[in-house]
């Protein structure tokens, strides 16, 4: 990094929250391709709060801006104590203290001199000696003083060990005035208090600090980070053995005595919970759960037990019944056939406790939940929709025409991480309908079933064969194999075309055959080509070039790239980069460079996690409409609505030209182009493949080689999760 000192002339922009500001500093040193007329060259990052007439030396990188020009973009700040009269008097002034001024500042310095600063360090109470010096200026000036002097303190200590500025003032954010005492004593219990800092972080940090390899407080932590890195996997627990040899490897620790005796106290202080469970080939394990995983399972074992077996007065209400001729009615009514399954999985529904509805595209899940709706409507029953996305229940809305949210949504998620509806406040309602059922993990399904009372009815729709849920569980297979709900598979397709390929693909595909890529369909391609490079010119000229000609639509909204990898040069990354400048490139546009990644007007964008104060979800995509650089703000369109979201935010935000086939779960584009190489090997799976050809509504475009489909399509072996779950159910 490159160093600029200078002296801070004035504070352009500060935000309090996350410390991120613009000055103007006139610098020691010449930089005439940086100065402006005045003299003075702009600084902007997060930092201190730095007052007018104050030095500082920055360390960072020299970046020119398309709107302001050259600026230096600060990463690490040390503020630097005034040597000379004039500095002090100009500091003291700059309203680090209100009321006072110039004269007062000057008045202070004279009676001190060049002990002045030392005297506001050690002696504050001695500023009450200045003649004429209002008792109250003097207390106000030595308490902000003080005050003042904990936050530099703070920032050059965490700067000492690495952490940017912008870090730096996130974590004093959280310990005030105790952050030295509480890093020193624990520099690892960062990554569980500061968003942003995972313990790759800390034990960085820690590692400055001199903490030992094989210390007890790193190999504690280091068990935590394995069992969360394990939980972002899909495994609500860890084999004893499969934990110690994981968290070995992260640590770099071989010392088998020392990480069980560190296992054994976590466990003995209840920060993770041991219990014996069944695996999946039967065999009794020792399991180390994090609790909020085995707290989890337990209770959402224990919920939808009670939900199966608790008596339901509207399925009493339906005892008399004449099932085939109601259905028939029901049917004649919407203007539909309902085959048998579909007519056994309404009745299921009406008159089962809980009931799965499964099956793969075209095979009529869509038309067998509308007329479990309109069978509910029939007698004047309630009901509530949801799904785990913002995209998944807009499209349920859509299909249903009835309201549906997000589960989040319906339980009334609140800021401390809390839902509204729970086991002491349940939803009233006959029966709750979850669409895309495959996407819900184990801690959002334990919260679902709280909020669910005795005498609801419990529907769970979606498509079993898809990839399972991005958080840990395996929800929807483990409710289906438990024998607790009534399951129905869907298997005869009903929506395709004569010249369509996309749905036979799909279900081909899922049952280990090749999909048809003769390319003699209106709706379903391929292009081949063996040079990764080349490919990925290859998918950019597909989506610049030959979509828009071939079907006149529009390759920003319309088109949708999604890729199995994030690495390679036809990974997400890569081909992130290159759609960017194909579709997006005019460097006029308004731009700025955050977090690494390049952000410019227009650009489509995904959120990446759920914001619910902004009211946004992960996996909504919009567009960025603009880019404010004097409130330092990106403005995103999404559903028509303008979300804002300050420069600290825009890690919640990733290009979204191309994305992994995990994020695309849930969401539904006219046009998917799926880039499939033989570098993809590692995430060439069946259901991978299954689940991007899923996404699209109109056509599917492969691009890559019949050899990496061929792999994928033969690659069944799904990762296996662990999961006590389905025992649980079964016991």
């Amino acid at each position: 990094m490159e160093t600029l000192t200078g002296t801070i002339e004035r504070v352009t922009y500060y935000n309090a929250e996350n410390g991120y500001s613009v000055l103007r500093v006139t610098p020691e040193g010449r930089y005439p391709n940086a100065t402006a007329r005045d003299g003075t060259i702009t600084v902007v990052g997060s930092m201190p709060e730095l007052a007018p007439g104050e030095s500082a030396e920055f360390s960072g990188a020299w970046i020119n801006d398309p709107r302001y020009g050259m600026q230096f973009r600060a990463e690490m700040v040390r503020p630097v104590v005034p040597a000379t009269s004039e500095g002090i008097i100009n500091y003291l002034s700059s309203g680090i203290v209100k009321g006072i001024g110039p004269v007062t500042a000057k008045r202070i310095v004279d009676h001190f001199g060049d002990q002045t600063l030392t005297i506001l360090d050690r002696q504050p109470e001695r500023i009450e000696e200045v003649p004429g010096l209002k008792t109250s200026l003097a207390k106000a000036l030595a308490i902000a003083w003080a005050e003042n002097r904990s936050v530099r303190e703070t920032m050059i200590f965490l700067q000492g060990y690495g952490i940017s500025s912008r870090m730096s003032v996130r974590i004093h954010g959280v310990y005030g005035t105790e952050t030295i005492r509480a890093v020193k004593e624990d520099p690892y219990r960062l990554a569980d208090e500061v968003f942003g800092i995972g313990f790759i972080k800390a034990d960085a940090i820690a590692q400055k600090m001199g903490v030992p390899n094989d210390a007890p407080i790193r190999i504690r932590a280091g068990l935590q980070f394995a069992l969360n890195r394990l939980a972002q996997d899909g495994h609500t627990y860890a084999p004893r053995k499969v934990l110690l040899d994981t968290a070995a490897e992260l640590l770099k620790v071989d010392e088998p005595t020392r990480l069980a005796a560190a296992l054994d106290a976590l466990i003995a202080a209840t920060e993770v919970v041991s219990q014996e469970v069944r695996d999946g080939s039967g065999e009794v394990v020792p399991a180390v759960y994090l609790p909020v995983y085995y707290y989890a399972e337990t209770g959402a074992a224990e919920l939808l037990r009670e939900i199966a077996h608790s008596p339901s007065a509207m399925a009493s209400a339906w005892k008399k019944t004449k099932w085939p001729a109601f259905l028939a009615e029901l049917a004649k009514q919407n203007d539909v056939t309902l085959s048998d399954q579909q007519q056994g999985a309404v009745q299921a529904a009406l008159t089962t406790k809980v009931s799965v509805l499964t099956g793969g595209p075209g095979t009529g899940k869509t038309t067998t939940l509308q007329m479990v709706i309109n069978g509910l409507l029939s007698e004047k029953r309630t009901f509530r929709l949801a799904s785990p996305t913002g995209r998944a229940a807009k499209r349920l809305s859509e299909a249903t025409g009835h309201p549906a949210s997000t589960i989040h949504r319906m339980l009334g998620f609140m800021p401390d991480g809390g839902f509204d509806y729970d086991e002491d406040h349940p939803l009233e309602t006959d029966m709750v309908i979850v669409d895309e059922a495959s996407m819900i993990d184990l801690v959002l399904f334990y919260h679902l079933l709280k909020a669910i009372p005795a005498y609801s009815h419990l529907l769970l729709v979606g498509d079993v064969d898809q990839l399972p849920s991005v958080g840990a569980g395996n929800v929807l297979r483990d409710v289906i194999d438990s024998g607790l709900a009534h399951v129905t598979r869907l298997d005869t397709i009903f929506r395709q075309s004569e010249d369509s390929l996309i749905v036979l693909n799909a279900h081909r595909v899922n049952h280990g055959e090749m999909p048809h890529i003769h390319n003699r369909s209106a709706d379903f391609f391929f292009f081949k080509e063996e040079d990764p490079e080349r490919a990925a010119e290859l998918v950019v000229d597909i989506v610049l070039n030959r979509l828009p000609s071939r079907f006149g639509v529009d390759p920003m909204r319309e088109v949708q790239v999604i890729a199995p990898m994030y690495r390679g040069p036809v990974g997400v990354n890569a081909l992130n980069d290159a759609l960017q400048t194909a579709l997006n490139g005019n460097t006029r546009q308004a731009e700025k460079r955050l977090g690494g990644r390049l952000f410019r007007a227009g650009d489509k964008v995904m959120q990446i996690r759920n914001n619910y104060e902004k009211d946004v979800f992960n996996g909504d995509i919009g567009l960025i409409s603009g880019i404010d650089y004097e409130d330092n703000q990106l403005e995103v369109v999404l559903d028509g609505r303008f979300i804002y979201y300050d420069f600290t935010e825009a890690d919640e935000l990733t290009l979204a030209y191309c994305i992994s086939t995990h994020r695309s779960q849930g969401g539904e584009y006219p046009i998917v182009v799926i880039p499939l190489m033989t570098q993809h090997y590692m995430m060439l799976q069946r259901n991978l493949l299954y689940t991007a050809i899923t996404r699209a509504r109109k056509t599917v475009v492969l691009v890559g080689t019949s050899r990496a489909i061929h792999i994928a399509v033969n690659n069944n072996k799904v990762s296996e999760r662990y999961s006590g779950l389905l025992p649980r159910l079964r016991a």
